[in-house]
């Protein structure tokens, strides 16, 4: 039987999900197609998950704006989707459409690939900067990993404090975060600021050398938040493996097949680029 995936959202026209889905069937050795459907507005969203229903399809992924719009729509959620409020991959078992949430364990584990110490280390002291939906998926992908030192930093704390409740994290102001840099040794850049403009949401003049600096932004491949860490001896995360190891780990609920991503990381930024 040939799988059928698709990725939901709007615009997702220049989106790279089908070449590594299609790259996954392809490494696999599964018969399939992951295409795109764009719906371009809430106010048809219910009949468009009525045909998708139809359409017996084996599963999909699903981008802004629906993350949450499509929970209504599902027969059931995960934990980890629960707790962040947002799915991003849902999966036919049975005749029931599950919703997953695999944005932060997939942050995560492009993490420990590149920095294999983060491994050993679960006191390590991380600050993630913002408070949007990025931030909340990260936030509780590192808390399933069982780190236990972590802070969120925003312009206003309230948002900060809806997604740390129920935990030990500490919540602080950007302004408190630059002033205090210095003390973190995994610094995690959520905010949509930097992609196509060369700001950045903080100062990291302050940095530690050796500090693992992240952006989940990749257009461009460096930011300016990122190009300032470099200069300040930071060690470099690239937001585009977030992209591909939570990519990884939807197709691992779709088949039940982990599937190597070895050399697409270097294909990736490629694309980024535009030279592929």
């Amino acid at each position: 039987m040939s799988l059928k995936l698709k990725l939901i959202g709007y615009p997702i026209k220049h989106s790279l999900s089908p070449w590594i889905q299609s790259t996954f069937l392809e490494r696999s050795g599964i018969e399939g197609s992951y295409t795109l459907h764009e719906i371009p507005s809430k106010e048809i969203f219910g009949e468009e998950m009525k045909k998708l229903r139809e359409a017996e399809i084996n599963g999909f992924n699903i981008t802004v704006p629906y993350k949450e719009t499509i929970i209504p729509y599902l027969d059931k959620i995960d934990i980890t989707a629960e707790r962040v409020g947002a799915v991003n991959t849902v999966s036919l078992e049975g005749n029931k459409w599950v919703g997953y949430n695999t944005d932060g364990i997939g942050y995560v584990q492009a993490l420990r690939d590149k920095f294999p110490d983060m491994d050993k280390d679960i006191d390590v002291p991380i600050i993630i900067l913002g408070a949007g939906g990025a931030a909340r998926g990260i936030f509780h992908g590192l808390v399933q990993a069982g780190y236990k030192n972590l802070t969120l930093a925003n312009r206003t704390r309230s948002k900060c404090e809806d997604i740390t409740n129920g935990t030990s994290a500490s919540v602080i102001t950007l302004e408190e975060a630059e002033k205090n840099i210095a003390a973190y040794n995994v610094i995690i850049q959520t905010s949509s600021v930097g992609m196509n403009e060369a700001k950045q949401i903080i100062d990291l003049s302050n940095i530690q050398e050796g500090t693992i600096v992240s952006d989940i932004v990749y257009q461009p491949l460096v930011t300016q938040f990122l190009k300032q860490a470099g200069e300040k001896g930071g060690r470099i995360h690239y937001g585009h493996t977030m992209l591909l190891y939570q990519a990884q780990k939807a197709f691992e609920i779709w088949t039940n097949k982990k599937v190597d991503v070895h050399g697409m990381d270097e294909e990736m930024i490629a694309k980024i680029k535009g030279e592929k």
